[in-house]
C-alpha cells in the first residue's frame, strides 16, 4: 500500500513539474506570433489542407534552436483521404514545405 501511495505522490510530482513547462510552451509561441516570426496555426492548416487533404491528428510547434534558417517549425501529422499517416514539416514563418514522411511525396520530397 505504502508503495501505492509513493507511486501516486510521484506522479502528482511529475505533473505538476510539467505544468509551468506547458505555460512557458504557450507563453514563447505567442510571443513568436506577436513578433511575427511564425505564421498563425490556422493558416498554417489551411497551407496544408490545400496540398494534402485529410484529417489533422496532431501539430506542434517546435523552437529549432539549431537551425537558424528554420527557427521554428510546425510538425503536423494527418491521416490522409486514403488511411495513410503523413508527417510533415513547414517552415512557421514562411510555411514553406520542409519535409513530408509517410504517403506520397511531391516534387522530391521524402517518401516513406
Amino acid at each position: 500500500m505504502h508503495h501505492l501511495v509513493a507511486v501516486l505522490v510521484g506522479l502528482v510530482v511529475l505533473l505538476l513539474a510539467a505544468l509551468p513547462r506547458a505555460d512557458d510552451d504557450h507563453h514563447r509561441a505567442r510571443e513568436a506570433l506577436r513578433r511575427g516570426d511564425i505564421q498563425p496555426l490556422a493558416a498554417a492548416l489551411d497551407a496544408v489542407e490545400a496540398r494534402y487533404p485529410g484529417e489533422v491528428l496532431e501539430v506542434e510547434l517546435e523552437d529549432e534552436d539549431d537551425d537558424p534558417r528554420h527557427p521554428y517549425v510546425y510538425e503536423i501529422k494527418l491521416l490522409t483521404r486514403d488511411g495513410r499517416v503523413m508527417k510533415l514539416e513547414l517552415d512557421a514563418a514562411t510555411l514553406e514545405v520542409l519535409e513530408v514522411r509517410g504517403g506520397r511525396g511531391r516534387r522530391g520530397e521524402d517518401d516513406d
